[in-house]
């Protein structure tokens, strides 16, 4: 991925300027665990924001490590990052999910990223493998970055992860629309505007928790995302 767009060398970011979001629904079995790493990684310096829709403890156990917790009516899994994503004021931006999936020890790698002057760096699940992800999941992720790379006309190699570290003033820039597919779209926009996109490999690790996405319903509305994104973008 190219870097198109130019600018004045960016501040040097550290973890004081770090906020890391997700959107939580019913994880009580992991949300302990990635708070934990998370304050023990940035030594307890970033932002953590939680948009929650649980009927479990998991509000309780986030609000016990210290997060942010803003409760919404369960609306879908866009509904919420989008909120996590707009709402601290950090300059940079971090988003996870709340299933233990995501190598919390890669942040410092992340924030170098941004601090070189990546204005969205993105963790690329696929890279060595993602043995732990379901092979009907992997082979759908596969496709997506297939379709989602023909049809921008650049190379992204894994369109849905949830790890992402973006720039707070890009995030804000533009309108994002939609719900399930939003992953897909925080990539996309980004890259066809011609920002700054890295992607990284990292390591995936087997989901503490049940699944709440169907993977028909919620391939096929993933797959509408990355067509109608693309349509938009390239009619901009």
């Amino acid at each position: 991925m190219s870097q198109q767009r130019h600018r004045t060398a960016p501040a040097e970011y550290t973890f004081d300027d770090l906020a890391v979001v997700m959107g939580t629904y019913n994880e009580a079995d992991a949300i302990g665990t990635v708070l934990s790493d998370i304050e023990s990684v940035t030594d307890g310096k970033a932002d953590v924001v939680c948009v929650d829709g649980s009927s479990d403890r998991t509000p309780e156990i986030a609000r016990d490590h210290g997060a942010t917790v803003i409760e919404q009516e369960p609306q879908g899994y866009g509904v919420a990052v989008r909120e996590a994503v707009l709402t601290p004021d950090r300059p940079v931006v971090v988003t996870t999910d709340c299933d233990d999936t995501y190598p919390m020890e890669r942040l410092p790698e992340f924030l170098d990223e941004i601090n070189d002057g990546a204005d969205v760096v993105s963790g690329d699940r696929l890279y060595h493998g993602a043995e732990e992800m379901p092979a009907m999941n992997r082979l759908g992720n596969e496709l997506f970055a297939l379709a989602g790379s023909v049809l921008m006309g650049k190379r992204a190699h894994d369109m849905t992860t949830g790890m992402r570290a973006y720039r707070r003033e890009i995030v804000q820039k533009i309108r994002w629309t939609e719900n399930t597919g939003l992953s897909a779209e925080l990539l996309m926009r980004p890259l066809m505007r011609g920002y700054d996109v890295r992607e990284i490999p990292i390591e995936y690790d087997e989901r503490k928790g049940e699944t709440k996405l169907d993977p028909f319903s919620g391939g096929a509305e993933i797959a509408g995302s990355i067509v109608r994104v693309a349509v938009e973008e390239r009619l901009r």
